[in-house]
């Protein structure tokens, strides 16, 4: 998990904010009719929207803040009646932003350890679906089509299309959409190695890797640390370049 915002900036959007308008006005109708009038109804919109996302994601870490208290404090920023002095907002955002890095790392932790169980529960109920084959290092597959094409070493590059998801069936990356993917299979997580020595040219197969044979207690951005990965590969050939015939293919899938 990462805090997507940065408490200091909401400091930045106050005082950009300030520097257009030092004077408080009463509300009144909103017309937007000119690029002015749209540029800072937009840079409102901005800085509301920030706003939103840094009150979600404290809220994640038990870290509530009142968008009201929040608002008035614009308001008397700009009105120039802040009831803080420079120094003292300095050092309470300063205080609030190590508390909500101190918090992230507690998530991270605690999500990292559920992952683990989840991990191990998902692989031991996988293990026992019929088809599923287990190798010595603990990866998983199954042959959803097999093929007689040759199988590549190692030290191949090659060619394939792939979806990749998180146990839950989350998606976090796919090549139907942008086309074959093309790599080095000794330059991949283990998993991968390992797995796709074992498939024929034409085949496809699907993998489940467990987390010390994908990213291990790394965070990923989409893929959360100590995260057990699910693969559908169609491998399509070795080789740094395709032939007609497997190109054609692979366009129409």
């Amino acid at each position: 998990m990462r805090l997507l915002t940065k408490v200091s900036l909401i400091a930045a959007t106050v005082l950009t904010l300030s520097a257009c308008n030092k004077e408080a006005e009463q509300p009144k109708p909103l017309v937007l009719d000119t690029d002015a009038a749209k540029q800072s109804y937009s840079l409102g919109v901005s800085a509301g929207r920030f706003i939103d996302t840094t009150i979600k994601e404290h809220e994640k870490l038990g870290l509530p803040l009142a968008s009201d208290t929040i608002v008035r404090g614009i308001q008397d920023q700009l009105a120039g009646k802040s009831q803080l002095t420079e120094e003292e907002v300095q050092k309470v955002m300063m205080a609030l932003e190590q508390t909500a890095r101190e918090k992230q790392v507690e998530v991270a932790k605690a999500q990292a350890e559920q992952n683990i169980a989840a991990g191990k529960a998902y692989l031991e109920t996988n293990a026992k679906k019929e088809g599923v084959k287990v190798t010595e290092s603990g990866l998983q597959y199954e042959v959803i089509q097999a093929a007689d094409g040759p199988k590549p070493a190692a030290t191949d590059v090659v060619r394939v299309h792939y979806t990749g998801t998180l146990v839950d069936g989350t998606e976090f990356d796919s090549s139907k959409e942008r086309g074959p993917a093309q790599f080095p299979l000794n330059q991949v997580i283990k998993g991968w190695t390992e797995g796709v020595q074992l498939m024929n040219v034409g085949s496809k197969f699907k993998f489940t890797i467990p987390a010390e044979l994908a990213y291990g207690e790394r965070d990923m951005g989409t893929i959360p640390a100590n995260s057990v990965l699910v693969f559908d590969v169609e491998l399509l050939g070795i080789g740094e370049e395709a032939p007609a015939a497997e190109e054609a293919a692979a366009e129409k899938k």
